[in-house]
């Protein structure tokens, strides 16, 4: 018997009750755990001498007009406030070369983002560095059609929570690419595409940030050919509550996904503060996901979750009492209880043709999830793991899965159906629910 009895401790049924479970069974657990030691922390020191001239950068931004091209020279630029752009069509923003034009927020007094574009069509912006903003480094909202291409995105010195959010952070867009970009650093995402339509993310490189690439709430979204490696989590697609749209559409492919093992370091309360260190990918909440033929190596903990935002409110009940500020969990959480159109769980999930390998060792234990796997697998952890917390409409009269929430796995490899709904009673590993059927 795992747990105590429910008669004795804990008389309800419930993801809530299956986690508080879970702590009980670790804290009077007498079996001792060896923790890994901890890597040391990343961090990038680059030379910089700011001797560009600044001023003139910032009139270029100030004066653009239409159809124009804004040419950043080579040199390194400081600035102490933001970079803006604002209703203006088919401008470009080109510098001389990623090592060669660097623009730096380092110090930052007015403004959170470095580049902030918005309300603008036919944006693009290419061919440069760009460090250190107090909050995104490149923010684009409420614009269509917007190319970030060949930018280098990050924050200096030891990475940690002060840093900035997003590396690339466009938001509420239209026709949406991101291609030969290099992020690093951030908090929470490095490249991050909120509340969009026609999203292409390819050929990037996302390390050393929370989470890799992130897609949330947007839709037909393709990501392919990238490189997410040594972040918290490689890969998240997250539909969250409390938005103006849902995502859907999303399919990933042909990505190497590997070594995200780095420790969480995102600001208390962040969302991403619950995405276990070790995690390639993980769906949550989101419906109409394709993951195939992507390279998924080397993660600690799970190298696919997928889940329902029912588990994150549990795994974050704790933090309820924290202030909800902007983006918080605890912010997150208020709008999944009063936002009545929002569906919390995955669905017509397919996951195909991947590449996984096995390791050895510990999950994040500061993390219950990880904590869960171990007393669960303690020999052969799943690659695949699903919550099994099911929507109320998961199963049709005839008793078949509705096919809104079907999930097809086609691996040769040990995935599960944790049922975390129902205490882990049904439990299973491999099961025939979860095949794909053709």
């Amino acid at each position: 018997m795992l747990f105590p009895p429910k008669w004795l401790i804990f008389p309800q049924t419930s993801v809530h009750s299956t986690m508080n479970k879970l702590r009980y069974l670790i804290a009077v657990s007498s079996v001792a755990l060896l923790l890994a030691a901890c890597d040391d922390t990343p961090e990038y020191r680059p030379a910089r001498n700011f001797d560009g001239d600044a001023k003139a950068v910032a009139g270029m931004f100030l004066t653009a007009e239409d159809s124009t091209e804004i040419t950043l020279p080579e040199g390194h630029f400081l600035f102490d406030r933001s970079l803006i752009l604002e209703g203006r069509k088919h401008v470009t923003v080109r510098g001389a070369g990623t090592k060669r034009t660097v623009i730096s927020f380092k110090g930052q007094a007015e403004g959170a983002e470095g580049i902030l574009v918005k309300n603008c069509k036919h944006i693009t912006l290419e061919g440069f560095s760009i460090e250190d903003a107090a909050g995104d480094n490149i923010k684009v909202t409420d614009t269509e059609k917007i190319t970030f291409r060949n930018i280098e995105s990050g924050w200096t010195g030891p990475v940690g929570p002060e840093n900035g959010a997003y590396g690339l952070y466009p938001v509420l867009c239209k026709g949406v690419l991101i291609e030969g970009c290099t992020v690093y650093g951030a908090s929470d995402a490095g490249i991050y595409v909120g509340q969009s339509d026609s999203v292409v993310v390819r050929q990037n490189k996302a390390f050393h940030n929370v989470a890799g690439i992130e897609s949330e709430n947007s839709t037909r979204v393709r990501i392919h050919n990238n490189e997410a490696y040594e972040n918290t989590g490689g890969l998240l697609i997250f539909d969250l509550p409390g938005l103006t749209m849902s995502g859907g559409d999303v399919e990933v492919w042909d990505n190497n996904i590997v070594n995200n093992n780095l420790d969480n370091f995102a600001p208390a309360g962040n969302i991403v503060g619950m995405v276990p260190a070790g995690t390639g990918i993980m769906i949550l909440a989101t419906r109409g996901v394709r993951i195939h033929h992507n390279n998924i190596d080397d993660h600690k903990t799970i190298g696919t979750a997928i889940v329902s935002y029912e588990l994150v409110e549990a795994l974050s009940a704790e933090s309820e009492a924290a202030e909800a500020t902007v983006g918080s969990t605890a912010e997150i959480n208020a709008s999944y209880r009063s936002d009545t159109a929002y569906n919390a769980y995955p669905g017509r999930i397919v996951i195909e043709d991947n590449h996984y390998r096995k390791i050895r060792g510990l999950p994040d234990m500061n993390h219950d999830i990880g904590k869960l796997l171990v007393m669960k697998f303690p020999l052969n952890r799943p690659q695949i793991v699903w919550d099994g917390i099911r929507h109320p409409d998961y199963y049709l009269p005839d008793g078949s899965v509705n096919p809104d929430y079907r999930i097809c796995i086609r691996e040769k490899l040990l995935f599960v159906d944790l049922d975390l709904g129902n205490d882990m009673e049904n439990l299973t590993k491999r099961p025939d629910e979860l095949r794909c059927k053709n």
